[in-house]
């Protein structure tokens, strides 16, 4: 077929499918402006994902012909004052239409509009589960500051791990495991990363559940044990540790294996930091220690710090970042280490320094050069 199609068209979708289950079963069409040239977006929809590419103004017409043609029953187009309907018949003839407009919409839409990691549209089994998503891929409104955050979660690891072609990850206190499945989701359907995670977790029951629900996604690699992290031991290679609000000195433990399995990739959002604030004597930190919150505060501060340069003692390179967590906390800190292989000695000596000024222990240091020989 050779239609003609109107060239001042905005925006438009392709329905019906030939095939119940061919590869995309929807593509939407969208005019945009990319550095002051206009192109047509397309968005075509798998059952899991939505894949884009730019099409120019005048390659536009053998596109759609051709899609039309082979792949969709149906294709509605809409320009600034008409909507136009196309519809092949089981026959192979074109049925169209066109209708007025009843009101006018914004013609173009910029590139800069914000992309999420997650868009809208993908079919996500565990966002649907959480409410954040209806059946249909649409964000439910109520809940579009927590699909943020997630995103949020996401850019995080996606900036560390464009070249990796598979990943061994162990999540440290996973509890029910949201951010789990969803980070499964992401590495395993939308970056193609092949992937195995572990989630290790005290609570039986949650563990349970947890296996349950990944055998019913089908997420094979993915597998939840019972077990303390304090007493973890692992004998393989593991690329990947994520700990998600380990409780207090969780989280030592966490980034102690991580150090000991010396793991690539750490993100660690520390949690209910205790451990130094009960230790901190009034004479050591005044006026701090007049007001509970910021005495509190500082010492979760100084707890993240001493995490923090411990793993560059170790050749990390690390970064405190600002984090929305998933109970919209005020525990907003995700530490980022990635292994660099150049080790900072004064990072050492600046924790010793804090530890003997402050008159305090802390239970990485304790963990890494107390009860080991430090390498």
């Amino acid at each position: 077929m050779n239609i003609e199609f109107p060239k001042d068209m905005i925006k438009g979708t392709f329905s019906i499918p030939v095939q119940k289950e061919q590869l995309y079963q929807r593509i939407k069409l969208q005019r945009i402006l990319i550095r002051n040239q206009e192109v047509i977006q397309i968005s075509s929809f798998t059952k899991q994902q939505v894949i884009h590419e730019n099409i120019a103004l005048d390659q536009i017409d053998m596109y759609l012909n051709n899609i039309l043609d082979t792949s969709f029953m149906s294709l509605e187009l809409y320009t600034q004052d008409y909507k136009y309907g196309y519809r092949r018949t089981k026959k192979g003839k074109i049925l169209t239409n066109k209708v007025r407009q009843q009101s006018a919409f914004v013609v173009l839409e910029h590139n800069k509009k914000k992309q999420y990691l997650l868009e809208e549209g993908m079919i996500i089994p565990p966002l649907i589960d959480l409410g954040i998503m209806t059946p249909t891929g649409k964000i439910v409104k109520a809940k579009f500051d927590k699909y943020k955050q997630i995103n949020r979660f996401l850019e995080m690891i996606e900036d560390e791990i464009q070249a990796e072609t598979y990943l061994k990850i162990i999540d440290f206190g996973c509890g029910k495991s949201y951010l789990t499945f969803i980070l499964y989701y992401y590495l395993t359907f939308v970056k193609k990363i092949q992937c195995d995670i572990i989630g290790l977790d005290l609570k039986k029951d949650v563990i349970q559940h947890c296996n349950k629900i990944a055998r019913e996604y089908n997420y094979d690699q993915l597998h939840f044990i019972e077990g303390d992290i304090s007493a973890f031991k692992n004998e393989e290679k593991v690329d990947m540790i994520v700990t998600l609000h380990a409780c207090d000195t969780a989280t030592d433990f966490a980034l102690f294996h991580a150090i000991q399995m010396k793991c690539r990739y750490i993100f660690s959002v520390p949690c209910c930091q205790h451990e130094v604030n009960l230790q901190l004597k009034s004479n050591s930190i005044l006026p701090i220690s007049k007001y509970g919150i910021l005495k509190e505060r500082f010492s979760a501060i100084l707890t993240d710090s001493i995490r923090a340069a411990i793993l560059e003692y170790y050749g990390y390179k690390v970064q405190a970042l600002e984090f929305v967590d998933w109970d919209s906390t005020p525990k907003n800190i995700l530490l980022r280490a990635v292994y660099s292989g150049h080790k900072k000695e004064e990072s050492l000596h600046l924790v010793k320094e804090w530890m003997k000024q402050l008159g305090f222990q802390q239970k990485l240091y304790e963990l890494c050069f107390t009860k080991i020989k430090d390498a």
